[in-house]
């Protein structure tokens, strides 16, 4: 093994914390970086936390102690003999529930990782294991801002996307999470560290400036020097350098060019340059289309129709209501939407099973219906209406309750199907018809598989998973070539005769 000379990120953090967001963004890529690579080997970590990141004295992350890692391929945590594996405030809502993990759990206890540098403090804790595995279950993730001042919105978006309680909803790989930090870094080398920073931190170093003359951020001695402290949540910055004035004054000329800026839009708004000027909308109600658009061309606006509804006081083709209301703000050049009835109808219960439900929402309203809407758990997509009561076509009062029962998408999961040794185009088929998409095709040798036959597939067969998860594929090549080499007898070559002399040498 390795001697690291360093000591632990857990003990960096303890002293440190909570560390300034520069050196958060370096450190996360790193260990990104690291994640990435064992990954892309079919091996999934399951106990990233800081006590197994070593920190050498040049600043870089190294990865430690894969003592309970596994291949992508038997990803389930739960064993007879060790029970739940991994640690209690860093392991994915997967892992507390016992269920399967891929590479998204290692991207989710890393930003874990990244709120406890961010913060210095993880995000749960409590008396016991069990309370904090039902903490990352079903708890809702605290913001780091939450926690401390100066967080930069763009690193809280990454983090709240790793540590999301749904894989699905996490950085697809390492490497999307690495491309993210790169891009968060490239927004910061164009407007600015003190931009990411936020408004209550004015940032009078520029990170991308100061830190990065002298190379890449990984090779910096962390250690020495206490530069990061501008960059460090609710620490005082240091004030009076010829450069912090310079900042300042420029911070100065951008203020009041802004304030220009708003001074000039408030008064083209108030002169009506941008979007009409306001007025008082008309009463159209009671009217028919064409003549509230005779109306509306007095006041230089237009007439729209929304859906038509059924009202038994309203006669047929006439407004029963508009938005906005009469006597409303609207500007000139926009239009009212009105809603013309369509009579009293017969009072069939139109069938929304199966629709959106905002989509059957508005159908049963316009049909003269009140709506309760109630959630049940269903295979079906979240929203979508599963049942109703009275069910469509049935005749009902007008004004009664028309009760939904929509999908609450928690049995929305799907089935991994065996896909080894089929071919690639069988496979495909396969996930489609599961519910589940194709990823990443990789190809490689094989003596057991024949050339174009599925060697590897990402997930168990059997595994219950989000529907539309992508699933990574290894596809054979067949046995690897081997070269021959043949060894020539030796020939037996009669001497050569030396050459004629030239004339003038």
């Amino acid at each position: 093994m390795e001697l690291i000379e360093g000591r632990a990120l857990s003990d960096v953090i303890k002293e440190e914390g909570p560390m300034a967001y520069p050196r958060v963004i370096a450190i996360s890529k790193q260990i990104a970086a690291a994640l990435a690579f064992a990954h892309k080997n079919h091996i999934i970590h399951r106990d990233v936390k800081p006590h197994n990141i070593m920190m050498t004295p040049n600043g870089t992350a190294k990865i430690t102690d894969f003592g309970i890692a596994k291949a992508v391929n038997a990803a389930t945590i739960v064993d007879n003999t060790d029970g739940i594996i991994g640690s209690v405030h860093y392991f994915s809502p997967e892992q507390a529930r016992g269920g399967y993990v891929d590479e998204k759990s290692d991207i989710y206890s890393l930003g874990i990782v990244m709120f406890e540098m961010l913060t210095g403090n993880v995000p749960f804790d409590g008396d016991n294991p069990v309370n904090i595995a039902l903490m990352h279950i079903n708890g809702e993730m605290p913001r780091p801002s939450q926690m401390v001042t100066g967080v930069p919105p763009a690193l809280e978006h990454i983090i709240m996307k790793c540590t999301d309680k749904y894989p699905v909803n996490r950085y697809a790989s390492a490497d999307e999470l690495i491309e993210a930090l790169n891009n968060l870094e490239f927004v910061g080398s164009v407007v600015g560290g003190s931009v990411l920073m936020g408004a209550d931190q004015p940032g009078d170093y520029d990170y991308y400036e100061d830190y990065h003359d002298g190379g890449p951020i990984a090779e910096t001695e962390y250690d020495e020097g206490d530069e990061y402290d501008d960059f460090r949540p609710e620490k005082q910055k240091k004030s009076g350098s010829a450069k912090q004035k310079k900042k300042k004054r420029l911070i100065i000329i951008l203020a009041c060019a802004a304030a220009a800026l708003i001074v000039g839009l408030v008064a083209c708004f108030a002169l009506g340059v941008f979007g009409g000027k306001e007025i008082q909308a008309p009463d159209v109600t009671g009217m028919t289309v064409s003549e509230a658009e005779q109306v509306a061309v007095q006041y230089d606006l237009k007439i729209k129709e929304g859906r038509p509804v059924v009202d038994e006081n309203v006669e047929v083709g006439k407004i029963v209501s508009q938005s906005p209301e009469a006597g409303g703000i609207i500007k000139t050049g926009q239009a009212i939407t009105v809603y013309v009835s369509a009579g009293p109808g017969d009072g069939s219960v139109p069938d929304v099973v199966g629709m959106e439900e905002n989509s059957a929402r508005a159908a049963i309203e316009e049909a003269g219906f009140k709506v309760n809407v109630s959630s049940q758990a269903s295979e079906e997509e979240s929203g979508t209406i599963i049942s109703q009561d009275p069910k469509g076509g049935e005749k009902a009062e007008k004004g009664s309750t028309v009760s939904l029962v929509a999908s609450d998408g928690s049995l929305a999961m799907a089935n991994m199907p065996y896909l080894i040794g089929k071919s690639l185009s069988d496979a495909k088929s396969a996930l489609k018809k599961a519910r589940l998409k194709p990823g990443d095709v990789s190809y490689d040798f094989s003596d057991t598989y024949a050339e174009g036959e599925i060697m590897w597939q990402q997930y168990d067969s059997g595994a219950r998973l989000d529907k539309n998860t992508s699933v990574r594929l290894t596809v054979s090549k067949g046995p690897q070539p081997t070269t021959m080499t043949t060894t020539q007898p030796p020939t037996t070559q009669a001497p050569m005769e030396p050459p004629e002399p030239v004339e003038g040498f």
